[in-house]
């Protein structure tokens, strides 16, 4: 049940170390103090061991790449591995530049992810090597719609077995995925893209919610999809006329810090198939 992932999240409050994008950092963070976790920024190669050893969770995002960080998300990724926690990568734009591209595939090779979340053309990209995205955006060709549904989720599929990994895209549909079972999710409002960071957040959020839930992850990641699509339309029936793009934002951190069990489980649109 939905309800319980996100109140393993607040009663374990996971401490989640974050290597993400310096554009969204402050929001990440705050989402995750929303959601009833920890957050914890360190993207230092000196001590990116260390955090990652006090720490029961990592995200890792390649939002904003520099050859700096870049071996501090493979140390702190190897050690995340070495004692068993939990991972999530977000591919920020790969597909846009060798180095994202190259990053991305040295992470995949090298480290072993519980969770790859993107939107549908960065998981194209990495599944396949092909990908219409534009920029940090998905591609129009590449959207998920009713009509390709069952043809991307078989994909989602496959990709699922050759990483291991749980593959959870995230657009107007929302989909998560393992090699067996995926979630199909329609909660969230049009407005969120109107925002930068959501995904960012989301990434940060769904590293608490495996964390939490480390013998449910599949149910883990669809639980902190829905809350966070709740969460926007939540938030957007709390705007005035004269709102915008922030305080919607604002609006919707305060929606996630002020989320039940009970209203994520009641509000939650998703079928597995």
């Amino acid at each position: 049940m939905f309800k319980t992932c996100l109140e393993n999240v607040r009663s374990n409050v996971p401490l989640i170390h974050n290597i993400t994008n310096y554009v969204t950092v402050n929001d990440v963070a705050n989402i995750i103090l929303a959601c009833g976790a920890s957050p914890i920024m360190a993207d230092d190669e000196a001590e990116a061991a260390d955090i990652t050893s006090v720490c029961n969770g990592l995200n890792i995002n390649i939002g904003t790449l520099n050859h700096n960080t870049i071996p501090s998300m493979i140390i702190a990724g190897k050690k995340s591995n070495e004692l068993n926690h939990p991972i999530i990568l977000d591919p920020v734009g790969v597909g846009a530049s060798a180095l994202r591209n190259n990053t991305a595939n040295k992470l995949l090779n090298e480290i072993k992810f519980d969770v790859i979340r993107g939107n549908i053309s960065e998981i194209k990209f990495l599944s396949t090597g092909i990908g219409s995205g534009k920029g940090v955006d998905a591609g129009i060709a590449d959207t998920v719609t009713e009509e390709n549904l069952d043809e991307i989720i078989a994909s989602l599929k496959k990709f699922s077995k050759i990483t291991g990994s749980i593959i959870a895209v995230t657009g107007a549909i929302d989909l998560v995925a393992n090699e067996k079972q995926c979630y199909v999710i329609r909660n969230g409002r049009p407005e969120m893209g109107k925002i930068t960071g959501t995904g960012c957040q989301l990434s940060g959020m769904t590293a608490a919610f495996i964390c939490a839930n480390k013998d449910n992850m599949l149910e883990a990641t669809a639980a902190s999809i829905c809350m966070m699509g709740l969460a926007g339309e939540i938030a957007w029936s709390n705007m005035n006329n004269y709102d915008g793009n922030s305080t919607y934002r604002n609006r919707i951190i305060d929606a996630i810090y002020n989320m039940t069990g009970e209203m994520l489980e009641e509000g939650a649109k998703y079928e597995i198939r």
